[in-house]
């Protein structure tokens, strides 16, 4: 295990002189948030982060058309944003719960229940469910549909949860969302227990904004879990369940059928459930509840699927069957099977969400599917926001998650070497993670995010030397540092080599790194 030298003895460390001032003038600024607040989110204006980006030496930015915001260029909006951002973080966190919808419900009743406005499409699972609902969204908008998508975490900018027509909110409309709201939130803190959670708070925000658009569907990721998730004031008349592993084990239960029980109330009487992959025990726990519920189900492998899929360049070509027929040619620019599966997943609820299959058996327009498809981005998600060497983002947090990336990367990219970045939660299965990342790791450089939850690199480098052995080991504590170090080591091999660097491990570590890696 090593440590690579230090940036002040780094051959470039002119570049990061004005380092801690930078640092003191971001923290300085007015409206920094809580340092104490929610802990599962990162803080926009993340001091360091910030800092890093304006010094890191190899940086580069992320494609054209970048869909995730950045903060307010308008200084009185950003201030503003920031004193939302405050306030919002001086709730409970999100992995601080008490599970229960009492709150979210008091809060849409004097709201007025803007959730009813709408119908809905609801996601639930363990991995994939983000990337799943910009594939519906994406979809529905694609048929004239005006949609509302609600996602969490955010990668970088809290205004991403919220999106209307396919495009987060901007920074006013989400400061108006909660200027508008805020009373009532009062209102309902006071009246309860507990005051709302800073994700209770979110949620409502989101269905009072889609009320207000107002939207033709909203496109709704669960928090954790399902039955008693802020976001089950809905009534989704579609139900989407990706694929069930191992995660929140604390909160959800130790096995696939007990996190499945949970996941399983977001089935509601009537409902079309589309169930992706699952394992056995899972699938016959979300079955029985369909049945209960008297809902329609469709199954990946069964009523809908992937026929086949090539490796194309930026993502691959698929063919889909879906409740009403085959789609061919459907090109999706994004990598792996997984998310092969994920298209296969959307398309179904899609369909399900127009009645094919139940009122009708006629396909989709196979042309506006292919323009949807192709028009889809998945930010985080082996994303790649450089080249020379190739640095790839994925937001891989369980082992589940980490094995399909680890599949993505050899598929699609063919690294000749790949360096690892990883910095993880403390509460997370990081053995796990890292048993499935190290047959394609050369090296690993072992860091750290900004947040309280962040594991400490030291303990994260224990575990990797007894994973990895400790000659592949790097410790860098500071993120920027050891994305310098991962791209040096993957330098090392020469500029034609086909060497790259991963970055992963938390949605948290690939958001900073994805602000440190961008253009100035």
């Amino acid at each position: 295990m090593s440590e690579q030298p230090s940036s002040s003895d780094h051959p470039d460390s002119d570049d990061f002189a004005g380092f801690d001032d930078i640092v003191q003038a971001e923290t300085s600024l007015p409206g920094s948030p809580d340092p104490d607040g929610p802990e599962e989110t990162s803080g926009p204006d993340l001091a360091v982060i910030e800092a890093g980006s304006r010094t890191l030496r190899a940086q580069a930015g992320p494609p054209q058309g970048d869909p995730v915001p950045s903060r307010p260029a308008d200084p009185e909006v950003d201030r503003a944003l920031r004193e939302v951002e405050q306030e919002l973080s001086t709730r409970w966190g999100e992995t601080k719960l008490e599970p229960s919808v009492q709150r979210i419900s008091a809060l849409m009743d004097v709201l007025g229940e803007p959730q009813r406005a709408y119908p809905s499409i609801h996601i639930t699972g363990t991995n994939g469910k983000t990337s799943t609902a910009r594939m519906i969204e994406a979809l529905l908008g694609a048929f004239d549909l005006r949609t509302g998508r609600y996602t969490s975490p955010h990668v970088q900018t809290i205004t991403e949860r919220i999106s209307l027509d396919g495009a987060p909110v901007d920074a006013e409309r989400f400061v108006e969302t909660y200027r508008d709201i805020q009373p009532y939130v009062e209102m309902v803190d006071a009246a309860q227990e507990y005051r709302l959670s800073f994700f209770e708070v979110l949620t409502g925000m989101a269905y009072a904004a889609f009320a207000d658009a107002p939207v033709d569907v909203a496109v709704v990721e669960v928090g954790m879990g399902g039955s008693w998730d802020a976001t089950n004031v809905i009534d989704g008349s579609v139900a989407v369940v990706t694929p069930i592993s191992l995660d929140h084990t604390d909160r959800l239960g130790s096995t696939p059928a007990e996190i499945a029980a949970e996941k399983a109330g977001i089935i509601k009487p009537d409902a079309t459930v589309i169930l992706a992959q699952q394992p056995v025990d899972a699938a016959q726990v979300l079955l029985k509840k369909a049945v209960e519920a008297a809902a329609t189900v469709a199954r990946e492998g069964l009523e809908f699927g992937v026929v086949s899929r090539e490796v194309a360049v930026g993502g691959q070509l698929l063919t889909l069957r879906g409740l009403g027929g085959e789609y061919e040619g459907v090109f999706l620019p994004l990598y792996g099977a997984h998310q092969a599966h994920n298209a296969a997943v959307a398309l179904a609820a899609v369909e399900a969400f127009f009645g094919i299959g139940a009122q009708h058996a006629r396909p989709l327009d196979l042309d506006t599917v292919r323009r949807a498809f192709a028009s889809v981005a998945s930010p985080g998600r082996l994303e790649v926001v450089r080249r020379s060497p190739t640095v790839v983002l994925d937001a891989a947090h369980n082992p589940a998650g980490a094995r399909a990336a680890a599949d993505g990367v050899r598929e699609a990219f063919g690294f000749s070497r790949l360096i690892g970045v990883v910095g993880a939660s403390d509460d997370k299965d990081v053995r796990g993670l890292l048993e499935a990342f190290e047959p394609i790791f050369a090296e690993v450089v072992v860091t750290a995010n900004s947040t309280p939850r962040a594991m400490d690199p030291d303990a994260l480098a224990a575990v990797a030397v007894e994973v990895f052995g400790e000659e592949r080991v790097v410790v860098e504590p500071r993120l920027d540092d050891a994305l310098e170090a991962a791209i040096t080591l993957a330098e090392e091999e020469g500029e034609f080599a086909g060497a790259g660097v991963l970055v992963t491990g938390s949605v948290i570590t690939v958001g900073e790194a994805r602000l440190l890696l961008r253009k100035g």
